[in-house]
């Protein structure tokens, strides 16, 4: 009876009692849908706040253009920096369903007082005054400043222990060696990216208008309610998901083999690699690279690693298998790829910021309609949706036809996506520069509210930096998971997220920098507080060269790793992620 009880369970998973988790009972794609609707009610709070919050930054809490940028950009850059907390304590202590379950509440937390924060007339500064002539605002006190800034940095703990474990928990609920539900698994990861979108798609048009027209705290306390909606759905599922034990964190692998390499630096190398210390039980083996010599010392065993004696195992922070030290080295030949793509997400922080501020200043009527502001990132999620799906049914197809591959690999996918940011970066100045001299006109004293330039003026912009986005999110998505050894999956996740926390702090700190050089003492500069006595033109023009020169640093780093990595451990990468590695000496090592 046990034995045919052993025979419908799924390897390395268990129940929510703590037993073999049943294949007919637990998981498969119903399970992974009541997780993505956790997901998809993250995207609509975070995104409906990020769109917009510029605009009650600089209308209601009266701060200038510039500082109201950082906020924004620090507070999306936090959120997924956060990421990497929220993967280590699933990982190492919660578990990624009490890790999703914690953190949904956290940014239930934080949405709640903001909708209080907006509500409440005592934490925000009075309405302008204007005495006929001047118009005078106050800004926003430190008191007021402090709910907001607490409410927003809640929400952003909440987003990144969330986004940290969806996608993983998600892919829990799937057997990978069941041809069915392998075949379910990428449906999920197909959709995953769609949802995100959509998500994204309904908080800039449904919440952004309820915001403008309705109130903000209605809004705001709609992305509560939802994420409360969301927790009684994710809760429904608990008898029907399927948990996998933690491995250990893979940040302490990782240190262990560094801690390692360190202690016997004045160590040689054995003269055969045959010699280094490898798990004589191990099943899933990566074989020994060239590359990064100095971790090899990490794998020499000498007498003191095994501290106990008696057969015990050493001391994992004195001795490492060959498999650990090539994991490491796996993660290491990421870097130079990954530091290459921070850029795209700068280009990409300009559209949630100053793109929405162009916005404010021009023409949005349609008819008797007036388009919010924050709404004009319909156009860059319409970029995103219409370039997954003109790839999927025109590029890939006539890529197959012509190359006899499944269309662009991961890394031209990259290139393809910082290339249309340069792009949207040059459009995005031009039409700046034709704004601006609608503003002149005027002269600097009778600048109207209202330009009468049309805001479809940013279209291309927001096109060519959301078309960017379809390509290089993908491309980041797959090279950091299927470049990365399996017991570090989370943490090569984690280490894509970050390229777009410090592409949002990059961009603060270049905003920093140009008010600070261009800034005088009259407060002018490319980036007054009015940004129609500014040149945004060349803040625009700046990032573009920017793009540029970090486009050739990219395809420099790009040719080096296809040159730095082994064809033996690309290969091992690509057979564990199918379950049939090989021993190592199975196949020889080779350098492309």
């Amino acid at each position: 009876m046990e034995n045919g009880k052993m025979g419908w369970s799924v390897a390395d998973t268990v129940d929510y009692k703590g037993y073999p988790a049943d294949k007919a009972k637990t998981g498969g794609w119903v399970a992974a849908a009541l997780i993505l609707v956790i997901e998809i009610n993250e995207r609509l709070s975070t995104m409906g706040i990020a769109v917009n919050l510029v605009t009650y930054l600089v209308g209601t809490m009266h701060l200038p253009s510039a500082t109201s940028a950082n906020i924004v950009s620090d507070f999306m850059g936090t959120s997924f920096l956060l990421c990497l907390l929220g993967g280590f304590l699933a990982d190492s202590f919660l578990g990624r369903y009490m890790t999703i379950l914690i953190f949904t509440i956290i940014q239930i937390l934080g949405t709640g007082l903001l909708a209080v924060s907006t509500r409440i007339p005592k934490l925000r500064p009075p309405p302008c005054s204007n005495d006929g002539t001047a118009h005078r605002c106050q800004e926003a006190n430190g008191t007021q400043m402090g709910v907001l800034y607490l409410a927003l940095y809640l929400i952003a703990l909440g987003t990144g222990g969330l986004k940290s474990s969806v996608s993983g928990f998600g892919t829990d609920q799937f057997d990978e060696k069941d041809e069915k539900e392998k075949s379910q698994m990428a449906f999920f990861f197909n959709r995953f990216f769609f949802f995100i979108s959509t998500g994204t798609l309904m908080a800039c048009t449904v919440l952004v208008y309820i915001q403008d027209e309705v109130g903000r705290s209605w809004a705001y306390g709609i992305c509560s309610l939802s994420m409360i909606i969301a927790v009684f759905i994710f809760l429904s599922g608990t008898r029907r998901y399927r948990y996998k034990k933690s491995q250990g964190s893979p940040i302490v692998h990782i240190l262990q083999v560094i801690v390692a390499s360190i202690r016997k630096r004045k160590l040689g190398l054995p003269p055969s690699v045959t010699l280094l210390f490898e798990d004589p039980h191990g099943v899933a083996r990566i074989p020994h690279s060239d590359q990064f010599r100095c971790l090899d010392k990490a794998a020499i065993a000498v007498e003191s690693d095994y501290e106990l004696g008696n057969g015990s195992p050493p001391n994992p922070w004195k001795l490492c298998t060959v498999t650990q030290v090539e994991e490491v080295k796996m993660m290491v030949r990421l870097l130079p790829i990954w530091a290459t793509t921070i850029m795209f997400w700068t280009t990409y922080a300009q559209m949630i910021t100053f793109s929405v501020e162009q916005a404010t200043t021009m023409e949005r009527s349609i008819g008797n309609f007036q388009i919010p502001a924050g709404s004009l990132t319909v156009f860059f999620v319409g970029a995103i949706l219409f370039t997954l799906a003109f790839n999927d049914r025109v590029i890939m197809p006539l890529w197959r036809k012509w190359k006899g591959q499944q269309g662009f690999t991961n890394l031209q996918r990259m290139a393809i996506g910082l290339v249309l940011s340069a792009l949207g970066m040059g459009s995005a100045a031009l039409a700046e520069v034709k704004r601006l001299s609608v503003a002149k006109s005027f002269g600097s004293s009778h600048v109207p509210e209202t330009l009468p330039i049309s805001v479809f003026l940013l279209i291309p912009q927001f096109f060519f930096v959301g078309a960017g986005e379809a390509f290089i999110y993908t491309g980041q998505l797959d090279f950091f998971i299927t470049r990365s050894p399996k017991g570090m999956k989370t943490m090569s996740t984690g280490l894509f997220l970050t390229t777009l926390s410090l592409g949002f702090f990059v961009s603060s700190f270049l905003v920093s920098v140009v008010k600070s050089v261009t800034g005088s003492k009259d407060g002018k500069g490319w980036l007054p507080a009015d940004i129609n006595h500014g040149r945004l033109d060349c803040f625009y023009g700046l990032l573009a060269i920017l793009s540029i020169i970090n486009m050739g640093v990219y395809l420099l780093c790009a040719t080096w790793y296809k040159t730095q990595t082994p064809k033996s451990t690309t290969t091992a990468v690509v057979l564990e992620m199918e379950g049939h590695l090989k021993p190592p000496g199975s196949a020889n090592e080779e350098r492309c």
